[in-house]
């Protein structure tokens, strides 16, 4: 009788503060080893855990599993039957009577290998998050219309990370992008003509100044150098001194030119190591600008060595 008043003093108060329903002749039962009264009369469909608003963790307890990937078809769900244990799993010559299997499709599966291979080479050359969803969706449009045949997935993940990339507005060269996958800076180069034909798309053309501060903090140059070789490369194409040259090596050739020309000089060899052309390419291109360098430096600039003393091209 004690329990039965104390359950039911237990019930009033939750009543009161609005939390159960009143249950006046609820026997209560007692949970010694929670140290709860349970009333069988209520049934809490709630989660079994208190959820905070105010919490910054970036998983929701209340959902089972991962998040669902719009991505892959039927919503990622799939069942998966483990291994036997114990002796009722085997059959009598040894055998399992259970395989484990899965039902995802092989589309899926393909699509999921694709996403954690664009993810890994994205975290390898620290991309954000919407440059891999972008690939990732650009890897299905290209896997579900199955133009690109015969070519490796490696490869189509590779050419949607660079083309994603370059539609962000954050452009990487092929040689980061070949440096980070599993295949070559050929293969990947066709792959992405292949899928802007394919799904009828363009890219934002590159310019000098998407790689300038990038490659000149990568050969630790000071400001007042990336300066000059913005300016130098700027300077180069307004004068059309560098027709038809990639954006990427008259960029390099700028750095050569305004390195050279300071207190912090790096060789070709250092800069086609990180601008990922080769010296002759820088060579060239700083064959186009060298006869018009007093044009092209701006008038603040301290030279520590003058301009009839760069070196030749």
């Amino acid at each position: 009788m004690a329990s039965t008043s104390r359950g039911m003093s237990s019930a009033l108060s939750s009543h009161a503060s609005g939390m159960l329903p009143l249950q006046p002749m609820a026997n209560l039962i007692e949970d010694s080893h929670a140290g709860d009264l349970i009333c069988p009369e209520v049934i809490d469909v709630g989660s079994e855990w208190r959820t905070f608003s105010n919490d910054k963790a970036t998983s929701d307890p209340s959902r089972v599993g991962a998040a669902e990937n719009p991505l892959l078809d039927g919503e990622d769900l799939s069942t998966i039957i483990g291994g036997p244990l114990g002796s009722a799993s085997f059959n009598e010559d040894g055998t399992k009577k259970y395989r484990s299997k899965s039902n995802m499709s092989s589309t899926n599966r393909t699509l999921i290998n694709a996403f954690r291979e664009i993810q890994n080479m994205a975290d390898r050359i620290n991309l954000p998050k919407t440059i891999v969803d972008r690939a990732s969706a650009l890897f299905k449009q290209v896997n579900d219309q199955r133009t690109l045949r015969g070519r490796s997935n490696d490869a189509i993940a590779a050419s949607s990370l660079y083309i994603a990339c370059r539609q962000e507005g954050v452009p990487r060269t092929f040689k980061e992008i070949c440096a980070v996958s599993k295949v070559n800076k050929r293969e990947i180069g066709r792959c992405f003509k292949l899928i802007l034909k394919a799904l009828e798309t363009n890219v934002v053309l590159i310019t000098t100044g998407d790689f300038m501060s990038r490659f000149c903090s990568n050969l630790s140059l000071p400001s007042r150098v990336q300066r000059a070789a913005t300016h130098i490369a700027r300077k180069a194409d307004e004068l059309d001194l560098v027709s038809g040259r990639s954006p990427i090596s008259v960029t390099a050739a700028a750095i050569f030119m305004a390195s050279q020309a300071s207190d912090e000089k790096r060789s070709q060899k250092e800069i086609s190591e990180i601008a990922g052309v080769a010296d002759v390419t820088i060579r060239q291109s700083y064959k186009l600008i060298y006869p018009r360098a007093h044009d092209l430096f701006p008038s603040d600039f301290q030279f520590a060595t003058k301009l009839e003393d760069l070196p030749p091209p």
